[in-house]
């Protein structure tokens, strides 16, 4: 597809106007936006031009255009011009500077700085857990009623548990019950340590005197361990967008936020920076006007999570995208130094 000069410059100004106000660009309004001199009737004539090409619509409500699902495509390929406020760098240099943060609590302050800063949802996932087996377990007693569980993984990735029990647990107790889950349980993808658990559940019952307690708290704590965890930021920004002011399309947008599988098929791209637009999200079955993009990053020797702004199509491609690649960055500097 071939623009104009003029034709560029028209679109690209709608785009971001659009985006900034929600509200349908007319002749006139451009006019007062364009550093260029041309008189109303040549700017509707290009507007139609580019509307015959599939970029812009014409809404029912305003003589203006909107762009397009095709236009947004085209102007993300195209024209969109990476940005990051000095401001919002600094914002964000303030959690990397947090040496001490497990991996865990930097995407999720990132995940929360990502929404406040956009207006817009972040989504964060940790690592899947069918491609990561258990490793090791070690219990640490805190008192007779409680203990901290770790459990690691081939992927390096660590998970602590504080168990709170309700009767006295013996020292013997807690060492016995982790050298049996050691003995059994290493090599076990984590999302059948559960079954694994079932199995030696008897082996544990003649070894361990508390053994229905421990056996209770470590099937939990797998059960968490082995979940994908979806973590949301921003969900209230969705209220704030017109695109959202339908009650049951925000009810079902909400809904889909919870649903780990759901966002790990929309990143399923191989690529490091991904973006889905409007028609392009076909897992997102409730509307057109929704965009998604997505951004990977890799440490510990391969393990992956992924960070997610979910919004209207109407959403600030330069900024967004800049700031997703700018995090991922920082984030697999920060944990692959280690």
């Amino acid at each position: 597809m071939n623009l104009t000069e003029r034709q560029t410059k028209v679109f690209k100004t709608i785009v971001e106007e659009f985006t900034r106000t929600a509200e349908p660009v007319g002749s006139h309004t451009l006019m007062n936006l364009l550093d260029i001199s041309v008189s109303s009737a040549t700017l509707r004539n290009e507007m139609a031009a580019l509307e015959e090409m599939g970029l812009l619509e014409k809404t029912h409500t305003s003589s203006g255009r909107v762009p397009s699902t095709m236009g947004y495509r085209y102007y993300v390929d195209h024209l969109m011009v990476k940005h990051i406020e000095p401001k919002m760098m600094n914002a964000l240099q303030s959690i990397f500077d947090q040496r001490n943060s497990s991996m865990e609590e930097v995407v999720r302050q990132s995940c929360d700085v990502l929404s406040q800063m956009t207006n817009l949802t972040s989504v964060a996932l940790g690592p899947d857990a069918r491609y990561q087996s258990l490793q090791h377990i070690a219990l640490i007693p805190l008192n007779e009623r409680s203990a901290v569980a770790i459990f690691v993984t081939d992927h390096g990735h660590t998970e602590n548990k504080t168990f709170q029990f309700a009767d006295t647990v013996s020292m013997n107790d807690l060492t016995t019950c982790c050298d049996l889950l050691n003995e059994n349980l290493i090599g076990v993808p984590l999302n059948q340590v559960v079954d694994q658990m079932i199995k030696i559940q008897p082996l544990m019952a003649a070894k361990v005197q508390r053994h229905e307690m421990l056996f209770e708290a470590f099937v939990n704590a797998f059960v968490k361990f082995a979940s994908d965890q979806v973590y949301c930021s921003g969900q209230s920004n969705m209220l704030y967008q017109p695109e959202f002011a339908d009650i049951e399309k925000l009810k079902k947008m909400m809904k889909l936020l919870e649903d780990s599988s759901l966002w790990r098929q929309i990143a399923s791209d191989t690529n490091n920076t991904m973006m889905r637009i409007g028609e392009d999200n076909t897992h997102l079955m409730i509307t057109d006007d929704v965009s998604v993009v997505a951004s990977k990053f890799k440490v510990h020797g391969g393990e992956e999570g992924q960070l997610m702004i979910v919004g209207p199509t109407r959403m600030p491609y330069n900024e967004v995208v800049a700031l997703m690649e700018y995090i991922s960055k920082r984030i697999e500097e920060m944990f692959n130094d280690d």
